[in-house]
């Protein structure tokens, strides 16, 4: 029998339990999630040898202007790295030792969208969680911040490329003007939160110290990667949150956005979207308030925060609070009973449940609340794909023993019953992934 906090441990901060794997974290669930913040990250080893953004772009460029050319390479290369990228992102998830780092890079990852719904992105949204999110995952927010900012992904995402001062040299000459994409996801989205007090004019004067904020062409020397381009830079002072920021190129927007990481309404923002992703639905204020002064104590140190997560008490109350989103569900049941033998099978997976990955509607990402999963429409999907998959799995271990591992703590009579009146192993194995004990986390 396993404790209940295990199961909590392993599926709620987790990605679900490996065969076996309660066993070994049931003697101290908090240490074992607590030690995974100062390791490796676990699952970096399957992303190797995938290439940069920098390089896929800077082929890229060299070929956009020529519509033959491009969509060649969008089939021989763009396409095939983005199955790539899906399928070993995957593959590590559902083998990883340090499911919680793991699972908190999905988290920031979805917080920082950038989606394939936009055609270009789809080339180098892998390559953009590698080297953005990866590295900062129990870093400082606002260095996080910083990183997804500059990088090609997201200011060709939210069209940063295209924002031009309409003062500036460049501006005059070409008649263009700002954009205002990034700016308003930012403070919406990454930051203050639509209720975080910033105006129309906060999110002009933001994406006016944006502009310059680009990726470098044919003509620069380094093509592909992030560059401040002066020309096409806004001149003169800008007020952004009541604050007067002189003239001062590249440095005002990443002042701005310093100061916006270490703003209190980000603080709250942040530590209601944890709580909201580890608690409930509706995460109480306790916790919130919590995690908001964690937040503000230490300057936005993540793992500090994260720290404060795993010691609060209302994570560790309710272990079937939260849905399983269609891409936990995939990694949950592959962990448990191994992946299919054919690989394709595992991307085919996520697209049934609808969530492939970096495929996301909008820059808000994939929603965290049960009612976006779990639609008449989608528990079919989610049973009929639970079924194939107990159908092809290699796994030769007995479902009984795998309840017992994976649900003993919390699941109900009649699912066990269930399970061990089933007439074959496939049927048994069907029911456990199924349940609605393994359907949540």
């Amino acid at each position: 029998m396993t404790s209940v906090d295990a199961f909590i441990a392993a599926n709620r901060f987790g990605l679900g339990p490996r065969l076996g794997g309660l066993s070994g974290i049931a003697h101290d669930p908090r240490g074992w999630l607590l030690r995974q913040l100062g390791t490796a990250d676990g699952t970096a080893p399957h992303l190797a040898g995938l290439p940069s953004a920098k390089s896929v772009l800077a082929e890229f460029i060299k070929v956009r202007r020529d519509p033959v050319a491009r969509m060649k390479f969008n089939k021989e290369k763009g396409n095939p790295l983005y199955i790539r990228e899906a399928m070993q992102r995957t593959a590590g998830a559902i083998e990883t030792d340090t499911p919680f780092r793991e699972r908190l890079v999905r988290f920031w990852s979805n917080h920082f969208t950038v989606s394939i719904m936009k055609g270009p992105v789809r080339k180098f949204a892998g390559a953009y969680e590698r080297e953005a999110i990866r590295p900062h995952v129990t870093g400082r927010f606002e260095d996080l911040l910083l990183a997804v900012v500059r990088h090609p992904a997201m200011l060709m995402y939210l069209d940063n490329v295209v924002s031009i001062g309409p003062n500036s040299k460049l501006g005059r000459r070409r008649n263009r003007g700002l954009n205002e994409n990034l700016s308003r996801e930012i403070l919406e989205l990454y930051t203050l939160g639509v209720d975080g007090g910033y105006k129309q004019a906060d999110i002009i004067a933001l994406a006016r110290m944006l502009t310059g904020w680009t990726v470098a062409g044919r003509r620069q020397s380094d093509p592909g990667a992030f560059v401040f381009l002066a020309p096409r830079h806004e001149p003169g002072p800008k007020t952004f949150l009541d604050r007067r920021f002189s003239e001062d190129g590249e440095n005002e927007a990443e002042e701005a956005l310093r100061m916006l990481a270490r703003h209190p309404a980000t603080a709250r923002f942040i530590a209601t979207k944890l709580a909201r992703h580890f608690i409930t639905d509706d995460p109480p204020d306790t916790a919130v308030r919590a995690l908001e002064r964690r937040y503000l104590d230490t300057g936005g140190d993540l793992r500090e925060v994260f720290r404060a997560l795993v010691m609060l008490e209302e994570p560790w109350r309710d272990p079937l609070a939260k849905v399983k989103t269609g891409e936990e569900l995939v990694i949950s049941a592959m962990r448990l009973v191994g992946p299919p033998k054919k690989k394709k099978q595992i991307l085919s997976a996520l697209r049934l449940l609808g969530q492939m990955p970096f495929g996301a509607p909008s820059p808000a990402g994939w929603p965290d609340v049960a009612a976006a999963w779990i639609g008449p429409e989608s528990l079919i999907r989610r049973i009929e794909l639970m079924e194939l998959l107990a159908k092809r799995s290699a796994s030769s271990a007995d479902p009984r023993g795998l309840a017992d591992q994976a649900l003993a703590a919390v699941a109900r009579q009649s699912t066990i019953a269930a399970i061990g009146r089933a007439e074959s192993r496939r049927e048994a194995l069907a029911l456990l992934l199924a349940s609605p004990e393994f359907q949540r986390r």
